[in-house]
């Protein structure tokens, strides 16, 4: 080697050497370490996009708001537990007047929200391992989000949904347990409050989630192109809802597969927008293009006009359900029967190759 090339690799190595050395220290990505009586919320506010916060096991109470891009929120599993803060004094009147304008996560009855700004979704962050219990609205909530992911979540005995999202797309919920929560276990919607046609999630995977004792294990409404694959739903009042409506598009172009949907025959009364459930698998109502596939289904038996095994129902404000293809599922021991069928030949749903003994009408086995 020669003189001038020892002297090339001196400079290079002294010069990345100068380089690394000048590297800000906010580029490395820290962990948040948090501690039983410490503050969640106060190391989630100090993370950057990158940062974990990893919540150690314990009882937490306490919600919390993540709006900072690629933040993972992590527990030690479900013995790290997030439960309702006490009740506090009513604040002043000015005070009162700025939280009416813009209600906390806590206020609101949620453990945990992800939340974007109008025009500028939240980005990448990770809610995983832990348990979110005992809140009066939504365990985990995530409005305005770009590629969440929630895993390993246990959401049990919330008021109204274990965990949900809207206005959201690429997410991804996996290996979570949902149970005991009021309403469904997963629900996932276009918008929660206004009406509009459905939109596309981007491809959002609900996957490997036990879904138990809840209104609804699994509900999608007014939203397209999303799969629910491989999930365990059982003992709710209803398993898997399709929803749509009179808005368009139409709720669909989703896929329905490799699930196992079982005994789902909790009784639950009859609300505004729905009758009484009771022993329905899975209900397609106003969808249109979607595949219902490879689905274990079984054991599914009420008297509501949902029940049965695999169920395209006539939507309560006459939305038909189109073009859907029911195939290759294996159903039996569904009342009043494995597969029902409330819509006419010219809507030209698909009933082929299920492994079924009974429908309505007949012929669908």
């Amino acid at each position: 080697m020669t003189k001038r090339h020892i002297a090339y690799i001196a400079c290079a190595t002294a010069l990345c050497g100068a380089l690394l050395g000048t590297t800000p220290a906010s580029a490395a990505h820290l962990t948040h370490v948090v501690h039983p009586g410490e503050s969640i919320q106060k190391a989630v506010d100090a993370a950057q996009p990158g940062d974990t916060v990893l919540v150690l096991a314990g009882i937490y109470h306490e919600s919390v708001k993540v709006a900072t891009s690629g933040i993972t929120l992590r527990g030690e599993g479900r013995d790290t537990v997030l439960e309702p803060a006490a009740p506090t004094k009513k604040p002043a009147k000015k005070a009162a007047r700025a939280a009416r304008a813009e209600k906390s996560c806590a206020e609101q009855g949620n453990g945990i929200c992800v939340v974007g700004a109008k025009n500028k979704p939240v980005q990448d962050v990770t809610v995983a391992a832990l348990t979110v219990k005992g809140f009066s609205r939504i365990g985990v909530i995530a409005v305005g989000a770009d590629h969440l992911t929630v895993k390993g979540v246990t959401a049990e005995k919330n008021g109204q949904w274990g965990i949900a999202e809207e206005r959201s797309v690429r997410s991804l919920y996996r290996h979570n347990i949902a149970r005991s929560n009021g309403d469904a276990g997963l629900f996932l919607a276009n918008s929660i409050t206004a009406e509009m046609g459905a939109t596309d999630t981007g491809g959002t995977l609900i996957q490997g989630n036990r879904l138990e004792n809840n209104r609804i294990g699994v509900t999608v409404r007014r939203l397209r192109n999303l799969t629910v694959a491989g999930n365990s739903v059982t003992g709710n009042c209803a398993g898997v809802f399709v929803v749509g409506d009179e808005n368009k598009p139409k709720a669909g172009a989703l896929t329905v597969s490799d699930n196992r949907v079982e005994k789902n025959n909790k009784y639950c009364v009859k609300t505004a927008r729905l009758a009484f459930l009771q022993g329905s698998g899975i209900v397609l109502t106003g969808a249109e293009d979607t595949l219902v596939t490879r689905n274990l289904v079984t054991g599914n038996s009420g008297k509501s006009p949902l029940s049965g095994g695999v169920v395209l129902f006539k939507s309560f404000v006459g939305v038909t359900s189109e073009r859907n293809r029911i195939t290759d599922n294996t159903l039996w021991g569904n009342s009043p029967a494995d597969v029902v069928n409330q819509e006419d030949a010219k809507t030209g749903n698909v009933f082929e190759a299920n492994c079924c003994r009974t429908s309505k009408p007949s012929g669908l086995c």
